[in-house]
């Protein structure tokens, strides 16, 4: 046993080595679905790190893992991108304390085409129409982008325990001086990555 592995009991207990690639795709459509809303966080050009809540576009195919939002691009957050496409998307469900963790970078289009295929008409509220004439609203507004996260990384812990199993377990270690993990502690590699975006461009 390694000193990293000593001191950090409680990961090195929740890792899962031995999951197929497409049932940790399979978990972590589940956690994010479930949460709907995700935080991306991106760098600025004095360092500082922002995070803001995004809905990410559908449709989502069930080996994808990049992460699509359609967005306006007179934001700070695509001044950001362009000064640094380093990028961490984050979901959390608070319900079950599952959560995913998506590292990588961000890509930003114009795509007529990709726009078309993300747009939803509910969009429309974020944009408003400006009645100019060009900046209507609509998926042809010179505002639209989408922005695609691609991650190099996906770490994501996925609750195997209720409320009530959570507690039990936690009394149980305190008294025996355990480790308490009533989860799975999950990593989807680069490697892992590559291979599902090979998959998500055949279909």
């Amino acid at each position: 046993m390694s000193s990293t592995t000593s001191l950090d009991p409680y990961s090195a207990k929740a890792e899962v080595h031995d999951m197929t690639p497409q049932d940790k795709i399979t978990k972590l459509h589940t956690i994010v679905k479930s949460c709907q809303t995700g935080m991306l966080t991106t760098r600025s050009s004095d360092g500082n790190l922002h995070s803001r809540a995004m809905i990410p576009a559908s449709p989502f195919t069930d080996s994808q893992l990049t992460l699509v939002f359609v967005a306006n691009n007179s934001t700070h957050k695509f001044d950001e991108i362009q000064h640094d496409s380093h990028a961490n998307v984050s979901f959390c469900n608070t319900s079950t304390t599952s959560w995913a963790s998506y590292s990588g970078k961000a890509k930003i289009s114009r795509d007529p085409e990709m726009i078309k295929k993300y747009w939803s008409t509910t969009m429309a509220a974020y944009f408003g129409d400006l009645k100019d004439g060009v900046h209507k609203g609509d998926q042809s507004d010179p505002r639209i982008s989408v922005i695609e996260v691609v991650p190099d990384e996906v770490r994501l812990w996925v609750a195997t325990k209720g409320v009530v199993g959570r507690a039990i377990e936690n009394a149980v270690s305190n008294v025996t001086s355990g480790v308490s993990t009533p989860g799975d502690l999950i990593t989807i590699g680069k490697a892992e990555i590559q291979l599902a975006q090979g998959l998500h461009t055949q279909q």
